[in-house]
């Protein structure tokens, strides 16, 4: 594994398998009296306590709720990228995501646009990122 790439383990195999085919997954929790959705992935839910999860796709839209603009990361692979737009968006499906947008120009950037999920391979992995829903 390349540094600074998640890592990938035998529970995370199917997030990382969807991301390289185009798809976004999530848990969802199918205990009795909960059915939230969460993002990262874990092995239990953070609201309940379940192990009783199931992957589920996401349809791919987002809102952007709050950004920074990165002008210095000495982490590779992320200094090749500054200035690069490290994220927080809301899914439809209920989770918060850490991201990044991408192809969107810094003034352009505003609370609640709509975004797509688009993808990016990086060495190891590919790894889900958002760009303007109309780009």
């Amino acid at each position: 594994m390349a540094a600074n790439t998640p890592d990938v383990d035998t529970f995370t195999r199917p997030y990382w398998d969807a991301a390289a085919d185009g798809r976004l997954l999530l848990r969802r929790c199918r205990a009795a009296g909960c059915g939230r959705t969460h993002h990262y992935p874990r092995e239990f839910c953070p609201h309940c306590w379940s192990e009783d999860g199931e992957w589920a796709e996401a349809s791919g839209s987002a809102r952007l709720y709050t950004w920074s603009v990165v002008h210095r990361n000495d982490l590779p692979p992320f200094g090749e990228r500054v200035p690069y737009v490290a994220a927080v968006v809301d899914l439809p499906e209920g989770p918060r995501m850490m991201t990044e947008v991408v192809d969107c120009p810094e003034r352009d950037l505003s609370v609640g646009m709509e975004l797509r999920v688009t993808f990016r391979a990086e060495e190891d992995v590919t790894v889900p990122v958002f760009r303007p829903a109309g780009a």
